[in-house]
């Protein structure tokens, strides 16, 4: 097949690139600002050039952006993406019921909703890795180089994500609430806080509440989408500000117990036992920290309802031992306590820590049948045939 794919500075861009050549198919890409998120008819219509001159069997692009829709529709098109951001509110706009639209979104219970709601061109897709390239950079001579680097691992415990602590969060711009809203906004988030598996933010989401809220901080769906206020204050407020909290109430217990290597963009953050080696480069860097940690932890995204995060995708190709919080997608892609194990709550998890520090062939053994697993069933050359097995 010809595919088009609208390239702009995302995860994975090689290595679907390198998947779709592999599977024989011709890729030609041309850049894509990710900010084109609405209308401009000057750049839909680029674009519906760039689709007539190449004559694609589809366009594809990492996210959902009306824009290439609307191109794909004016050409007679099929626009194919794969959503890997959760939440994502262009995934509400009136556009993806274009039936020319193939758009995967990883995770399975959001997927449901839209399903539910009539959806009939969103399908459901988890993330995948790029075990081959993962396992390509096992050379000695590669490790010799990290192992050298300001990257490497000073304690057996690795985490690789932001903190969502930085000033400029959403949930931090709402001083002058009432102290109702504040009382309330903390009492719901406390309770989501011990719950795994379920989450109940936007219902909770009540008019006073949400009212209240947007005299401090508006936010106000774009009028070609289908989204509510509530969706937008409760994922990309609160469940930040959750999963915030909780981030940084876990790993300061495993840093003061055990040491944690911590690789965020919050480069000025201090936690006692804690070594901050600030933002490491996803694609170039980080699989030798999944690869040399005992223990590589994912602490999931709040408004990730059920989908495995892109992070443990990568941990378990690399052949990193994965200690998770319940996601019910794991239990479709592994099996839990063969391939990766989880977690149900704080002390489960610094049980679990001190037990696969000391049980070291059964956690080398786990780490080995995830990377089996993943490269079996989960790399980019399975998904996309899956894909194209919808056309």
């Amino acid at each position: 097949m010809k595919i088009l794919m609208m390239e702009w500075k995302s995860f994975g861009n090689e290595d679907i690139i390198a998947a779709f050549k592999e599977l024989g198919h011709f890729v030609k890409t041309i850049p894509f600002s990710k900010e084109e998120l609405y209308h401009d008819e000057k750049i839909e219509n680029d674009i519906v050039t760039s689709i007539r001159e190449f004559s694609p069997d589809f366009v594809f692009s990492f996210n959902y952006f009306p824009i290439i829709s609307l191109a794909c529709k004016k050409a007679d098109t099929k626009y194919v993406s794969w959503v890997y951001d959760n939440p994502y509110v262009l995934l509400y706009s009136y556009t993806v019921i274009h039936p020319g639209n193939y758009i995967f979104i990883f995770d399975k219970e959001l997927y449901i909703e839209f399903h539910q709601s009539g959806i009939k061109t969103i399908y459901y897709l988890p993330l995948a890795a790029n075990t081959h390239r993962l396992q390509s950079m096992n050379t000695s001579a590669a490790l010799d180089v990290f192992k050298k680097s300001k990257w490497m691992n000073q304690t057996d415990i690795a985490f690789i994500g932001s903190l969502y602590t930085e000033k400029h969060q959403f949930y931090q711009r709402l001083e002058g609430i009432s102290p109702y809203t504040r009382g309330y906004l903390e009492g719901i988030m406390t309770a989501q806080k011990h719950v795994y598996g379920y989450n109940f933010i936007q219902e909770m989401m009540i008019p006073d509440v949400v009212e209240d809220m947007m005299k401090i901080l508006p936010m106000e769906p774009d009028p070609t989408s289908v989204a509510t206020k509530e969706y937008l204050y409760a994922q990309y407020v609160i469940n930040r500000q959750i999963t915030a909290m909780e981030r940084t109430d876990l790993l300061t217990l495993i840093a003061a117990q055990y040491g944690l290597d911590l690789y965020t963009p919050e480069e000025t953050l201090t936690l006692p036992g804690c070594v901050n080696h600030g933002k490491v480069d996803y694609y170039d860097m980080a699989p030798y920290v999944f690869k040399t940690a005992k223990i590589n932890l994912n602490i999931t995204l709040r408004s990730i309802k059920s989908g495995i995060p892109l992070r443990a995708f990568d941990i378990l190709g690399a052949g990193g031992f994965l200690l998770t919080n319940y996601q019910s997608d794991f239990t479709d892609c592994y099996i839990p306590g063969e391939d990766f194990v989880y977690y149900e709550s704080k002390e489960d998890l610094l049980s679990k820590i001190d037990y696969y520090l000391k049980h070291e062939d059964e956690r080398a053994a786990i780490a080995q049948n995830g990377f089996e697993r993943t490269a079996a069933n989960h790399t980019y050359k399975h998904r996309i045939e899956e894909m194209v097995s919808y056309f």
